[in-house]
């Protein structure tokens, strides 16, 4: 199954918070937290976010579909 499924992307994009948000049904302060290693929420394998300038963040597109991806292979 793809996760991207009418969703165009490139391979090597960097996407912001609010795609990552679209993508993944999750909220904002849900991600911040998965990505949190003092948080009850942390979740070491959610995708690194990516420094692009002083202000401004993304996360790697395909790092995100992997991860989605490897959350249906190991559903119960």
């Amino acid at each position: 199954m793809n996760a991207f499924q009418g969703q165009t992307f490139q391979m090597h994009q960097l996407i912001n918070i609010k795609q990552v948000i679209s993508i993944t049904g999750l909220c904002r302060s849900t991600i911040y937290e998965m990505m949190d290693q003092d948080s009850p929420y942390y979740d070491p394998t959610f995708p690194k976010k990516v420094k692009i300038t002083q202000n401004r963040i993304g996360w790697s597109a395909y790092e995100i579909h992997q991860w989605i991806e490897s959350k249906l292979a190991n559903r119960e």
